[in-house]
């Protein structure tokens, strides 16, 4: 099966205790029926909330694949929908977790670039709390199946809609892949400096790279 979009979900902040010190999340993404407009930003209706963590030009869209909800539903036996973990596009027949960083995708008429990945959070935790799963340990859940989901950029703005193809028109010859970089931010950070091999790296994966390569320099 080709790759393509399956849903677009876009989400309005809300509040509750259990959103964490930000106090509001946009985390509740709803699927959308039409066209949507895809900006540097992000998507058109979705919002943004805590800008330490996410949105910027570097997290703008975040990708997580169906096969991965399907994993998730498989162990968790009970039906994940689209959306529900956060994400504004959810994906079908692609390999997201290898994906490289730098990787050019054709989506819909957009052309966005895999950026950074996804590391789960207090929010999240509350969130799938919320929807009746497990609350504790989904960190570790999260960060031991190694498969984050990836941050895009957007380097050419278009619009986007369910059922669109997915096509990757650039790979980078190196092989820093988005699995790769989400073990380099959490369990293995050995492998931060591989990161900088990356041309044009997200600013705030370089300052951990070049941060970590010079704590190892002066050991």
């Amino acid at each position: 099966m080709s790759a393509q979009v399956i849903a677009v979900n876009v989400g309005r902040p809300e509040g509750g205790p259990w959103t964490g010190r930000v106090g509001r999340t946009a985390i509740r993404k709803h699927p959308q029926a039409g066209p949507v407009g895809v900006r540097r930003t992000g998507l058109d209706g979705d919002s943004v909330c805590d800008l330490t963590f996410h949105g910027g030009p570097d997290r703008a869209v975040y990708a997580f694949a169906r096969e991965d909800l399907d994993h998730w539903q498989s162990v968790l036996d009970r039906p994940l929908r689209d959306g529900l973990f956060g994400e504004n596009l959810t994906t079908s027949g692609l390999e997201v977790t290898e994906a490289r960083l730098g990787e050019r995708w054709r989506v819909g008429t957009a052309l966005v670039e895999v950026a950074s990945v996804r590391t789960a959070c207090r929010v999240f935790t509350s969130w799938l709390g919320r929807h009746g799963l497990e609350e504790g340990g989904w960190v570790r859940r999260f960060t031991e199946h190694g498969h984050p989901g990836a941050y895009l950029r957007v380097l050419e703005e278009g619009v986007v809609e369910r059922g669109d193809a997915v096509e990757v028109v650039h790979r980078p010859a190196h092989d820093v892949t988005v699995g790769l970089a989400f073990r380099a931010v959490t369990t293995e950070r050995a492998l931060l400096p591989r990161l900088l091999e990356v041309d044009g790296l997200a600013e705030h994966l370089r300052e951990k790279a070049e941060a970590y390569a010079a704590s190892a320099a002066r050991r």
